[in-house]
């Protein structure tokens, strides 16, 4: 059998066919293997932790989280009103036009002191049924003397007596009638006797002022007509006063009757105590409030009325995690503090706080008894989380370790 030389073209043929195979094959395995990807990146950095050097922790006190006895204590807005219980509106008791106005806003006035006069057509009308009444009974008691004397004389029987006695007391009552008619009407007692003595008619209605107080409001002017019940002033004594508050009604439970408050009215930049004399019994729709009252001596006047207050009323006591007030940071509108992840690493913690009691702050979530926190130094702290923030210096703050 003849052999076929190495220089033969089919040995070129055959050599291309196999470069093209192997070139195909190495290809497929290519494509088919899974590419490896290149090493990523370590994960960003956590925004909130910031690692300290050894050479400055000195400068952050840490503590644990303890909890202890608690009573919360809860602001709620208030403002000052005048005790309605010692509060007067006071109008005319006729109809009439006003003739005098002898009261103003802000005045000082005692009881009995005339605030107005009202010329009343009414009262003179009433004034005349009253001299009526009373001329009526002098009559009947006349006619009852002399039939006295003709049933002793037998000239007339004992029932023109008694028809006689009857009509007496008749007349008696309705004098006495129109002496209240009177008094109604605004006529003292002694202006009645007065006019009993000498028939001397009073053209003018006096208001007077049923209690001492400063009068708030007035209501009326010279020449103005005032019907009966219309008000026309307002006295109040401000020697005491209210201060009412609204209570969301789920803070409804943690006030009673009798429980001392603190007061604080910005208006005279002071703090005072006030006890609760009145918690209702039913909640505002509108605000879904309830109404709580209390009274505070106001002798020096100092207090005004409408002036806004807030009131501090805490609640029964229970046990609740607490964290001192230097290690609260304000980050974003919200409080929080710095736990201590590993020594010399922390994290800013969002936490909810109620109001400071006593140096403290109640926690009411974010941390457990136990933590580890910042308690002094966490304001710097979160300068130097802010300034690795800008200079993308991963969990290391400004002079810590990298």
């Amino acid at each position: 059998m003849s052999t076929i030389p190495a220089s033969h073209p089919l040995f070129r043929v055959i050599g291309t066919l196999f470069l093209a195979t192997g070139l195909a094959l190495t290809l497929s395995a290519c494509k088919d293997a899974p590419q490896e990807t290149p090493a990523a990146d370590s994960a960003p950095a956590d925004p909130m932790l910031v690692r300290v050097a050894p050479e400055q922790a000195a400068n952050y006190k840490t503590g644990a989280v303890v909890a202890a006895d608690v009573a919360l204590v809860q602001e709620h807005p208030g403002r000052v009103e005048a005790n309605e219980r010692q509060v007067a509106r006071i109008g005319a008791t006729v109809t009439g036009r006003v003739t005098q106005v002898l009261a103003e806003l802000g005045d000082v006035v005692r009881p009995g002191q005339v605030l107005a006069r009202v010329s009343s057509p009414e009262l003179t009308t009433a004034q005349l049924g009253y001299l009526r009444a009373q001329s009526n009974l002098a009559q009947a008691e006349r006619a009852v003397e002399r039939a006295r004397q003709l049933i002793q004389a037998d000239v007339i029987g004992s029932a023109e007596l008694q028809r006689r006695e009857s009509e007496l007391a008749i007349a008696r009552a309705e004098k006495r009638a129109a002496a209240d008619q009177l008094r109604l009407l605004g006529l003292p007692a002694d202006a009645v006797e007065s006019l009993s003595a000498t028939g001397g008619l009073q053209s003018e209605a006096t208001v007077y002022s049923r209690q001492g107080g400063v009068v708030v409001d007035r209501k009326v002017s010279q020449g103005q007509v005032v019907q009966p019940g219309e008000e026309m002033f307002t006295v109040a004594d401000l020697s005491k006063v209210w201060v009412v508050g609204s209570l969301p009604e789920q803070a409804a439970q943690s006030v009673q009757r009798g429980q001392m408050v603190e007061i604080e009215i910005p208006a005279i930049d002071r703090k005072v105590s006030g006890r609760v004399v009145f918690v209702s019994d039913t909640i505002q729709p509108e605000t879904r409030t309830v109404t709580v009252r209390t009274e505070l001596d106001n002798r020096k006047r100092e207090l005004k009325p409408q002036m806004l207050a807030s009131l501090r009323i805490a609640s029964t006591v229970k046990k609740m995690v607490v964290i001192p007030e230097t290690a609260v940071v304000r980050e974003g509108d919200r409080d929080h503090v710095f736990v201590q992840i590993e020594p010399n690493l922390y994290r800013l913690v969002p936490v909810e706080l109620a109001p400071l009691t006593n140096q403290r702050r109640p926690v009411l979530k974010g941390l457990r008894e136990g933590d580890v926190i910042v308690t002094e130094g966490g304001f710097h702290l979160n300068n130097d989380r802010a300034q690795r923030l800008l200079t993308g210096a991963g969990d290391a703050g400004a002079g810590a370790q990298k």
